[in-house]
């Protein structure tokens, strides 16, 4: 083959190339039909790439992409596409798209050996949202005051036993008296009198046998999945005893469990004893993390920020002298300063980082710069609630504790539209309980800023990036003395 011959099959496969890129790039920009442009892609390495990134930490991989891609943005996961929405202007379709759109069955089927066939990320769309109308149901205003009442005295009787002065683990004490709480309000007297520690015990094992690896293999047979399998099977044992004892008794309790025995479906049937624990179970893992998390952070920020401390407290002698030591739905209701420390913690520390949906369908965004990114169907969509929280064009100094940006006047948490405070999630799938939540955190607090002196002697706490709910890294270790809050006449 002489020079000319080389030079001319060269030449060929150049253009054989130059033809090949030519026609990805006019599939991807210039095919009829479709204006849009796909995502960019997160630089990572073949295959595990991705991986290693996310494992490292998500919001971390979160925050330097938008800086460098925008709002939307796709990471390649193993075999799976994962395209992020950043900020209220790109995450309205993430929370307003019907489920035929943009599901949540399929990214959170790891919950199902935990909760249980047959409930909530089992069953089709319509059945789950005749199970959370049973939610619905029981956190209406009218339980809501009976579960403050319990609440109330939950929080009196456990920190009656505190003594006169001490040193206490601030995490420790909340995350117990949250789970007795819950068992009260939630799981029934039943097991807040009689079997609270063997269910607790239960409920611990069903916790732990949650890990990152359960997100992609939920049934991976390891030590922590034998052992929350066993758990789910015994506690499933325990709920059928208590729900046969109710019905056989005809005793009425005012608790979920006793709004889950009495729910029915449309179609006239009544709860089975496994959905009935099931729904029972998931319940107490969306609420009982997110109400300890948050309490905790309340404490740590009000100790760390004194002047909000002197503010909600008084607010606290305000409504001592209007109601003295009463404390009620009505009166917790009142408690809006109370309620935007709270608040704002939340938005710092979200406990469910990341949420997630599946693709059914093409659609389009447009970002806050103006580019428009046609999402693929079979995409997971995300979004990340503890990074969105902290966008600088939304909320002033991000990172900064702050409760007054609630204020009238200022509003920061409306300030770019619907979403731009997305701690609960919102839209279609807006946590049903929220008002719960804030119920109880109010009640704890309440009674903690009236009946004692608190002073943060641990460093500040760091967040615990590797749990599956993003709470509190370590002690919070506080010094306590009793006393009462006086009200000035």
């Amino acid at each position: 083959m002489d020079l000319g011959e080389k030079n001319m099959y060269a030449a060929a496969g150049l253009l054989f190339v130059a033809t090949i890129v030519f026609l990805k790039f006019a599939s991807r920009y210039l095919a009829p039909n479709s204006s849009k442009r796909l995502p960019p892609t997160v630089s990572t390495f073949p295959l595990i790439g991705g991986l290693i990134r996310f494992m490292k930490g998500p919001i971390i991989m979160v925050r330097e992409e938008y800086a460098k891609l925008g709002g939307v943005f796709t990471l390649n996961l193993l075999h799976l596409r994962i395209t992020f929405f950043v900020g209220p202007e790109v995450s309205g379709h993430f929370f307003k798209a019907p489920e035929s759109d943009l599901s949540q069955q399929e990214v959170y089927q790891f919950n199902v050996p935990t909760f249980g066939p047959g409930v909530v990320f089992d069953v089709d769309y319509s059945v789950r949202q005749e199970q959370f109308r049973f939610f619905t149901e029981a956190l209406r205003v009218n339980k809501l005051r009976s579960y403050v009442d319990q609440m109330v005295l939950e929080a009196e009787d456990y920190f009656s036993k505190w003594g006169e002065r001490g040193t206490v683990d601030l995490k420790y004490e909340l995350e117990h008296l949250i789970i007795l709480t819950a068992s009260r309000c939630l799981l029934g007297c039943e097991v807040r009198d009689k079997l609270f520690d063997d269910v607790s015990a239960l409920f611990h094992d069903l916790d732990n046998g949650m890990r990152p690896i359960s997100v992609i293999f939920p049934y991976l047979p390891i030590p922590a999945h034998k052992k929350r399998d066993r758990a789910r099977l015994r506690i499933s044992e325990i709920f059928s005893t208590i729900i046969k004892s109710r019905k056989s008794s005809l005793n009425s309790e005012d608790d979920m469990l006793q709004c889950f025995i009495d729910a029915k479906y449309k179609n006239g049937r009544a709860t089975t004893e496994g959905e009935i624990t099931g729904l029972l179970i998931a319940a107490l893992f969306a609420g009982q993390h997110t109400s300890s998390i948050t309490s905790t952070w309340v404490g740590a920020y009000l100790l760390k920020y004194r002047q909000y401390l002197s503010t909600a407290l008084d607010e606290q002698k305000r409504l001592m002298k209007k109601y003295g030591d009463k404390v009620d739905h009505d009166i917790l209701s009142e408690m809006d300063v109370l309620y935007r420390c709270i608040k704002e913690a939340l938005r710092l520390h979200p406990p469910l980082v990341i949420l997630l949906r599946q693709s059914h369908s093409v659609f389009t965004v447009k970002t806050r710069e103006g580019a428009e990114y046609e999402i693929p169907k079979g995409h997971i969509v995300a979004t990340a609630p503890a990074f969105a929280n902290r966008l600088p064009h939304i909320f002033k100094d991000p990172d900064s504790y702050d409760p007054d940006r609630y204020l009238p006047g200022r509003e920061e948490d409306k300030a770019a539209g619907a979403f731009s405070y997305i701690s609960f999630g919102g839209g279609r799938h807006g946590c049903l309980g929220e008002p719960f939540a804030y119920l109880q955190i109010k009640a704890i607090w309440s009674h903690l800023l009236r009946n004692f002196e608190f002073d943060l002697v641990s460093p500040f706490p760091d967040i615990d990036w590797n749990a599956m709910v993003v709470g509190v890294k370590g002690e919070v270790m506080v010094k306590y003395k009793r006393r009462k809050l006086l009200v000035e006449e």
